[in-house]
């Protein structure tokens, strides 16, 4: 089975040169072993999932790194954070030295934590979320629009999916999550009823694109509005879910200050709510959510495979007017986007763009944009423009093209 080369190698490469250890986060079945190990080929590989390892890296994590050889992958650090204090013994033993360990991990916040307290000014970070639309195309035969969305759905990102098209959908995710929820929620973060927090997920998939309700997750569930948190902060951690913030600098009390729920893989959404099919869901009920969900989604990962932080928000005011994305500039000022699931495009569609420029007349605003099924840039006044996805991503790699060309230190 031959490599699908991923955007952010030249990332990793840079990021070698210039630290002594990297970490690279993202969900399980992403793909951070399978890059690392072509990309790095004079890198010893170690995965702390061999039990035996993982035990030694406990019981003797000195001996563990002295036996890891001039350069280590080190997967899943997570399991055992008690190596990061002997790295860095190592580290600071040979400071001069670039590139020595990489750290991969599936649980971003703690993980981020244990990297931040051990290895400070020692490590560089970065994010890998499962294929994007432009990996994708390396490898398959897709072209618009609809046709990006409908495979992200109905086949997913993952790369096992993507590349090995004989799996079965339904059983890959079914066992994707079985595991995921006995060894990661419950050992890690010791969540109890299990069937719980399987039905908290499908909930949230069926409510994606939407302002995150606490209090309603905690009624339909009979569980406490704490718990709901604690179990949303696990999905983000994760990286199964992204929590979109509200965007209210300087705009006062008008605004919706809760974040919007989306998943990182339509696929797994998809998989959650039942759909399955073309029809049910290109006609179905959650079409725009899901379209949207794809725009955020790949939105997030071009930011990621950049080794650029997400400067991504919404807005919602009191009086019911909603931009699906704005984009936040260096400088302060911000790119406004809206996601419409339309092929023909009309002046009704960019009517929240024309009510935001008026509405906020004081920012810094640029031309907002339009994602949508059209097949070319189509001007729908003279600071709108309804675009096909492929320019869409276009002009936000532009936007964030050589501002960040490296990750920051944890």
């Amino acid at each position: 089975m031959s490599y699908i080369h991923r955007l952010i190698e030249s990332n990793i490469k840079s990021i070698l040169n210039t630290f002594p250890s990297l970490a690279i986060t993202g969900p399980r079945q992403s793909g951070k072993s399978t890059l690392l190990i072509n990309v790095l080929p004079d890198h010893n590989y170690i995965t702390l999932d061999d039990p035996l390892t993982r035990e030694q890296a406990l019981s003797d994590p000195r001996f563990l790194l002295d036996t890891a050889g001039e350069k280590a992958i080190i997967d899943e650090i997570q399991l055992a954070p008690q190596l990061l204090s002997y790295a860095k013994m190592n580290i600071d033993a040979r400071r001069e030295q670039k590139g020595k360990y990489v750290f991969t991990g599936s649980q971003q916040f703690a993980m981020i934590k244990n990297l931040g307290d051990s290895l400070a000014g020692r490590i560089a970070l970065l994010e890998l979320l499962p294929f994007s639309v432009a990996e994708k195309k390396t490898t398959l035969p897709l072209q618009t629009t609809l046709e990006y969305f409908i495979h992200a759905c109905l086949r997913g990102s993952f790369p096992e999916l993507v590349v090995n098209q004989s799996l079965d959908t339904t059983i890959w995710y079914g066992s994707y999550l079985q595991p995921y929820l006995e060894r990661d929620i419950r050992s890690i973060y010791n969540v109890g009823d299990l069937r719980h927090f399987q039905r908290f997920m499908q909930l949230l998939a069926g409510r994606v694109a939407q302002v995150l309700n606490l209090s309603g997750f905690a009624n339909d569930l009979g569980i406490s509005v704490p718990t709901v948190k604690k179990w949303l902060s696990i999905l983000e951690a994760c990286r199964i879910v992204y929590l979109l913030p509200p965007y209210y600098n300087n705009l006062g009390k008008r605004v919706t200050k809760a974040p919007k729920i989306y998943f990182l893989d339509c696929g797994l959404v998809c998989y959650l709510t039942g759909i399955k099919d073309e029809e049910h869901l290109i006609k179905g009920p959650m079409a725009g959510a899901l379209f949207e969900n794809f725009c955020v989604q790949e939105t997030v990962k071009l930011f990621c495979n950049k080794a650029a932080f997400p400067r991504l928000f919404y807005l919602r005011t009191n009086n019911n007017l909603e931009i699906d994305l704005l984009i936040e500039k260096s400088l302060g000022s911000i790119v406004p986007v809206e996601i419409k699931f339309h092929k023909t495009p009309n002046m009704a569609m960019g009517s929240n763009l024309q009510r935001f420029r008026k509405t906020f007349s004081g920012l810094d605003i640029d031309p907002g944009l339009i994602v949508s099924l059209v097949d070319k840039e189509t001007l729908l006044g003279p600071d709108i423009a309804a675009l096909p996805f492929d320019e869409y991503l276009q002009k936000v790699e532009d936007l964030i093209s050589g501002k960040n060309g490296a990750a920051d230190d944890a």
